[in-house]
């Protein structure tokens, strides 16, 4: 569920970074039940990936969003689910 919040922020910042190079990504966050999350959204040839870490505890995070789904691993843990389903998390 906390990796669908990462997501739904980051699904924000995709379409604000879209137009910017790849080298260029800039960090972006946000703040969500006392977690700041730091992370940057990059373009490649497979989709997008959101990488970054969520603060105070540096836990990291790696995903990929691709066809619709994200995919990747969050505090060492493996995640998946649809990006349908983080965008309505971000709306509770």
């Amino acid at each position: 569920m906390l990796s669908k919040f990462i997501v739904a922020g980051a699904l924000s910042a995709i379409a604000a970074t879209a137009v910017q190079a790849e080298e260029a990504a800039p960090k972006q966050r946000f703040t969500h039940e006392g977690y700041t999350y730091v992370y940057q959204v990059k373009d490649t040839k497979g989709g997008k990936v959101i990488s970054g870490r969520r603060f105070p505890d540096a836990v990291a995070f790696n995903l990929a969003v691709k066809n619709g789904k994200v995919s990747g691993v969050s505090g060492g843990q493996q995640v998946a689910f649809k990006v349908e389903d983080a965008r309505g998390a971000a709306s509770e």
